[in-house]
């Protein structure tokens, strides 16, 4: 599993209500169960994940954040984690303000966009930047929504959102040093990962 995978399972108390949004083949959602007792399922656009995970025995359904995050009732688990996703869907602030209405916590990460070496490729080359994270050329990316730890912040306090818990983690999913200070996240930072809930 994925190290940030394993952070954001960190997080979750044991026997807690979880729904995985873009999870993948389920690795999460199969941690969360078999670790903590959860009863942890997903939702994922991709049919082959979705078959690769139910083929393991994981409850994952076949289905899109953009569109089938209305269809669940208030409050319907404790939390609900988009991991590495924000950025691809198509409305995130809508999705976000569906999270925390199904939900208690909203755990997000996503690939900052302020890191140095982002910013060093932009403004030397003159094009849009690649990393492990942005290994796409920029016309067959997914990421369509590119944000910064600066901006989440700015996201979160224009929306009320209280940041019960963040860091700043590297591209294997390790702490930063700068997690406590949000500039300095921002630009050595290759990933943030938060924890919201409404006020």
């Amino acid at each position: 599993m994925r190290v940030d995978l394993q952070l954001i399972a960190d997080l979750v108390k044991p026997k807690s209500r979880v729904l995985d949004i873009g999870c993948g083949d389920g690795a999460l959602i199969g941690h969360l169960f078999h670790t903590r007792g959860c009863d942890a399922r997903g939702l994922e656009l991709d049919m082959a994940l979705v078959t690769r995970a139910v083929a393991h025995g994981l409850p994952v359904m076949q289905g899109d954040a953009d569109t089938d995050l209305v269809h669940y009732p208030d409050q319907a688990f404790d939390y609900v984690v988009l991991s590495r996703t924000l950025q691809a869907v198509e409305r995130p602030l809508e999705v976000l303000r569906q999270m925390l209405r199904i939900s208690e916590r909203a755990i997000v990460s996503f690939p900052n966009f302020g890191h140095w070496y982002l910013r060093a490729q932009l403004l030397l080359s003159g094009r849009m930047p690649m990393t492990k994270s942005w290994n796409r050329m920029w016309y067959e990316t997914p990421n369509i929504h590119p944000c910064t730890i600066q901006d989440f912040f700015d996201l979160c306090r224009a929306e009320g959102y209280v940041v019960e818990q963040w860091l700043a983690v590297d591209d294997e999913g390790h702490r930063a040093p700068w997690r406590r200070f949000p500039h300095l996240a921002n630009l050595f930072g290759e990933q943030g990962l938060f924890v919201l809930r409404r006020r």
